[in-house]
């Protein structure tokens, strides 16, 4: 896998991508990540990647050229890639949505936009696709960059000790990670569960899912929602589901209910007394 990030701020994605897990990886040769600075491809003595937008309105606009001159030195030098514009305008970027990034491709391109945004043209003839990170802004694209280049290259083979490591953990699967525990046994009197002291295997996998769920229930219920059960082929799996259902419904049943005198008064009521 490479990857080649446009950006106007290049030591800040390097001081990130280029230190522990990722960074041990690409000097082994797993993968490949390169910086690129944008103003580096202007034709101008100032560097200036940017300029007022046409149609008036406030801040700057990245312009198309530098853009293009740094888009076509990658893919002239390295072959073409998967260009992406990281942009609040682009579909939510998920678990699913790295995998398929790291099963379809060898080589991204993501392109880190600042002030207003970038010439339009400049996506129109070479970006793919624009990829958004959340439902909010950010000041520059390269905290969604480097969020996408992690989540993309930790799971290429040899960046991480054993496929495990990410395929337990949350949204793998549709469900949320099951909770983690470490020395001492007990830490200002919480103990550890029982269950994850007693060696037995089998035992610890299925605590593990039924917490997995219990989770995903509380927490997110709307990706459980989305969970598919049918994946669940045994009855051992099944039980475990049910038992997970059963614990979370004791346990909402357990929370008293709001007082209803405890309740804001409502403007109505305001009214009467004003």
């Amino acid at each position: 896998m490479r990857i080649d990030i446009m950006t106007l701020f290049p030591e800040a994605v390097e001081a990130m991508l280029g230190v522990s897990i990722l960074g041990r990886a690409r000097e082994r040769g797993f993968i490949e990540i390169a910086t690129h600075q944008i103003r580096a491809y202007t034709t101008n003595k100032q560097m200036q990647v940017d300029d007022y937008p046409y149609g008036g309105g406030r801040g700057a606009v990245m312009q198309a050229d530098p853009l293009y001159r740094c888009w076509a030195h990658i893919t002239e030098t390295y072959g073409p890639g998967h260009t992406i514009f990281l942009s609040p305008c682009g579909r939510t970027f998920t678990q699913d949505l790295a995998r398929e990034l790291k099963d379809r491709y060898a080589h991204l391109i993501l392109v880190c936009g600042h002030y207003e945004g970038v010439d339009e043209r400049f996506l129109d003839e070479c970006a793919d696709e624009e990829i958004s990170v959340g439902d909010y802004v950010l000041t520059g694209g390269e905290i969604p960059a480097m969020a996408v280049t992690d989540a993309v290259c930790r799971m290429i083979p040899g960046v991480l000790p054993d496929p495990e490591c990410f395929e337990e953990e949350s949204h793998w699967a549709g469900l949320l990670e099951y909770p983690q525990y470490s020395r001492p046994a007990v830490w200002h009197g919480r103990a550890v569960p029982e269950v994850l002291l007693s060696g037995h295997h089998a035992n610890v996998d299925a605590w593990r899912k039924k917490e997995s769920y219990k989770r995903t229930m509380l927490r997110r219920p709307d990706m459980f929602a989305r969970f598919d059960e049918t994946q669940l082929t045994t009855k051992a799996e099944k039980r475990i589901l049910r038992e997970a259902r059963e614990e979370v419904r004791a346990l909402s049943e357990s929370v008293p209910a709001p007082d209803a005198s405890d309740a804001p008064e409502s403007d109505t009521s305001q009214r009467q007394q004003e």
